[in-house]
């Protein structure tokens, strides 16, 4: 495994590696986007069509990749997104994943819907951890929520506006993917054809969500329990609950799943700390607009007010020196380390992360940027294809 890993040369590779060693239900749970994957599609490409024009005779020999995120010192301008059921791909993924974060000195956001606890969680990592929260009609669970967040040391939360209700998502469809799960003859042939996916599984034990538990009265921290969340999903969260929770809420806030220029405008009244473009990976609105396009858009309308990250697409290190250009702080990445944890836990979340920071380090030599603060001020400037 860790010669495989060595090999693996980008992101691309990584996911090779999970692809062959998980089952095809997982894997397609996991790559997947909702409907015709327009949208899933775009993200990537949206990225590919921005060209950069380099700059040249600039001292390039230790490229600076240090910056501020939102108020968070970071070693490179990268957050790990927050993803959940991370566990269905390798047991302790997202702890593998913080793991591989706190080491290389950039953000970890850990999803409501994760399978570690945010208080085990905070124990666990020493370094910059965000909590992620989905809101639901339960709101005195979403004030706990928050509460604990807070206890627990998270200093920045970040508030998901942009799940209504869940996408379509047709992969998971076809391959009978549920919540709760329902056993089939195909899954237990896709146990049976990949072994070491099956004997981790078994020896993680089935994937629980600890920060819902009692959620509805539920105790249980199950797959059930992931259920009533799909099914509590607040679709009336609106204006007035956003500037509610920004002023309970002590710590930085960020809004995250913001595309139309106008929403960011009225966002950033709010008082809140910073805005997170993005599509949620493709997984919601198929025909949604790319998370790289709208950024241009919101930053153009915003003109540095607030800061901007994004999310949906990236997969090499050059797209976080595209993003910056295009006037993001940070990009944040999912698929990417968790396809790096599903090929090899916490070395293969390890390597995902040194993968981009590698080619972002690169990048900046070549496009003749010194310190990742200078990648606008330095003349640098984008064409669209």
């Amino acid at each position: 495994m860790a010669a495989a890993l060595e090999r693996a040369l980008s992101i691309a590779d990584l996911r090779a590696i999970a692809r062959r060693r998980l089952p095809r239900s997982v894997f397609e749970f996991i790559d997947g986007g909702a409907e015709d994957e327009l949208t899933l599609a775009d993200n990537r490409a949206a990225f590919e069509r921005v060209r950069i024009v380099p700059r040249v005779l600039v001292d390039v020999s230790a490229p600076d990749l240090a910056t501020d995120i939102v108020g968070t010192p970071a070693a490179a301008p990268f957050v790990v997104a927050p993803m959940g059921s991370c566990a269905l791909g390798w047991p302790g993924a997202d702890l593998a994943i913080a793991k591989a974060a706190a080491a290389h000195g950039i953000p970890y956001t850990l999803s409501t819907m994760s399978n570690t606890g945010l208080e085990r969680m905070a124990d666990a990592v020493q370094g910059p951890l965000w909590f992620q929260l989905y809101v639901l009609r339960d709101r005195t669970f979403n004030a706990t929520l928050v509460q604990r967040a807070w206890a627990a040391g998270y200093g920045t939360l970040v508030v998901t506006v942009d799940l209504p209700a869940g996408g379509k998502r047709e992969r998971d469809l076809r391959n009978g993917i549920s919540i709760p799960p329902r056993m089939t003859p195909r899954h237990l042939w896709e146990g049976v054809t990949h072994p070491g996916w099956a004997w981790r599984m078994a020896r993680g034990g089935k994937p629980e969500f600890e920060n819902v538990r009692g959620l509805l009265g539920d105790h249980s921290a199950g797959l059930t329990i992931a259920a009533k969340v799909g099914q509590n999903l607040d679709a009336s969260y609106g204006w007035d609950d956003l500037a509610a929770l920004r002023d309970s809420w002590p710590g930085r806030l960020l809004v995250k799943g913001v595309e139309h220029a106008d929403d960011a405008e009225h966002i950033a009244a709010l008082g809140v700390d910073g805005i997170w473009v993005s599509n949620h990976g493709g997984r919601q609105l198929d025909g949604a607009q790319a998370s790289a396009d709208a950024l241009a858009v919101i930053a153009r309308r915003l003109a540095g007010r607030l800061p901007l990250l994004v999310d949906s697409g990236v997969r090499r290190g050059v797209d976080a020196l595209k993003a910056r250009m295009l006037g993001a702080q940070a990009v944040a990445i999912g698929r990417a380390a968790l396809f790096g944890a599903c090929a090899g836990g916490e070395a293969g979340a390890h390597r995902a992360i040194a993968i981009l920071l590698g080619e972002l380090r690169l990048a900046m030599q070549l496009a003749g940027v010194a310190a990742l603060a200078d990648a606008r001020r330095a003349g640098l400037t984008t064409t669209q294809m």
